[in-house]
């Protein structure tokens, strides 16, 4: 079988699958050559990403964290954004980040997140026929900016310039994308310092943390503040929003699942279909480590400079964890998907994302009967973040 996972048509026909089955089973860990000289790892098995992912001895994110990273934007960026830092650098970080996402928080995420929901919900139903990546988009877009302080007006244009940042054409659109993010965050933390607030930005730019190495407390410098700011954007848009319309897909390509999902009682049933919504659709195609130091996988020894790297998508589809891997099933349990990763860089947003998924199908079992195409679904052509970019629906209310 041909393996090429650099070819952008093979995932914008959500075809990449069988070529993921097929290395599975007969080349796990696999050499993929580069055009342009070269090549990296590509793991493939459930067992063998978890132990790349939690060797960070081993195996570093700051040399990028993605095939086609630009080695000059990452060096610009590394050991200052979270997704390219390595401990201890990575470990300050999130110890500032992530407090904003910790457990208590979620009660005043959830309020905010029930009325995006039902406003983009109700705006989109008065239409009957509608392109539901509109709701997709607008959720996740709309509460991470309230969240970050965003003022209203520039929502949108910022939700479609992340979009661009991480989905653009070629290098130089993606490049010229980030440097917007920059300078917007660099203008809107000005303000917040002169008149801060409640939301994340004000917090974190007063925040600091304890560096491991010398015990005193430093805040977070702008930069790691803006560089930081843009990753959260980006992560909190991508992920909800193609789970949201691969979601919907998923049921309209197995309504029995939607109408087991809307006639299921108890608390526990929308946690576990969001979870299968996420092991079915992983935005998170792959990521990418370099080798630091002489480390196996299997029989299969690297040399430190390897690119390694590990496919999310074919670690949930894996017929050694998952039962009946290629069926969408609601109900399944347990379901330790890998689409938010695993070890230190377990996806930062990961409860947020869960619960914007959570109100949001509820929303939609309580208020759609049923989903019917009124055309073709269209993904993007990206092998990192990847999902439905274009899903027409017409609906039937309940």
């Amino acid at each position: 079988m041909r393996v090429d996972l650099l070819d952008p048509d093979l995932f914008a026909a959500n075809a990449f699958w069988p070529t993921l089955r097929h290395l599975r089973r007969q080349a796990p860990v696999h050499w993929h050559d580069h055009p342009d000289g070269g090549g990296f790892w590509v793991i493939t098995r459930y067992e063998d990403i978890v132990a790349v992912y939690t060797d960070h001895e081993s195996f570093s994110s700051r040399y990028g964290m993605r095939l086609d990273s630009n080695p000059e934007a990452v060096s610009a960026v590394a050991q200052r954004m979270l997704i390219v830092s390595d401990a201890p650098e990575h470990t300050r970080l999130k110890r500032v980040l992530s407090a904003a996402f910790a457990p208590n928080e979620m009660p005043r995420f959830e309020a905010l997140v029930r009325q995006v929901v039902r406003e983009t919900v109700g705006e989109a139903l008065d239409r009957v026929e509608f392109d539901f990546i509109d709701i997709a988009k607008q959720v996740p877009n709309r509460v991470v900016c309230a969240f970050m302080g965003v003022p209203r007006a520039d929502w949108e244009w910022l939700g479609d310039i992340a979009t661009e940042a991480f989905e653009g054409a070629d290098e130089q659109a993606r490049s010229g994308a980030h440097s917007e993010i920059f300078l917007y965050f660099s203008d809107l933390l000005d303000a917040r310092r002169k008149s801060p607030g409640e939301d994340f930005l004000s917090r974190i730019a007063a925040d600091g943390a304890l560096p491991e190495e010398t015990g005193e407390r430093r805040p977070l410098t702008d930069e790691e503040i803006v560089f930081n700011c843009n990753g959260v954007l980006a992560g909190a848009n991508e992920t909800t929003r193609y789970s949201a319309a691969g979601g919907v897909l998923a049921f309209m390509e197995n309504p029995g699942q939607w109408d087991l999902l809307r006639s299921s009682p108890g608390p526990e049933a929308i946690p576990a279909a969001v979870e299968e919504i996420l092991r079915w659709t992983v935005p998170g195609v792959h990521a990418m480590r370099t080798v630091l130091r002489p480390a196996r996988i299997g029989d299969t020894e690297f040399a430190p400079g390897d690119r390694v790297t590990v496919w999310n998508a074919s670690a949930n589809r894996d017929e050694a964890v998952f039962t009946d891997p290629d069926s969408f099933l609601v109900r399944r349990t347990p379901n330790r998907h890998l689409t938010f990763g695993a070890g230190r860089h377990l996806c930062l947003g990961a409860r947020l994302a869960r619960l914007e998924l959570a109100v949001l199908f509820e929303e939609l079992t309580a208020r759609v009967k049923e989903f019917r195409p009124t055309g073709e679904a269209r993904f993007n052509a990206s092998n990192f973040t990847w999902g439905v970019r274009s899903l027409p629906v017409a609906v039937t209310p309940a």
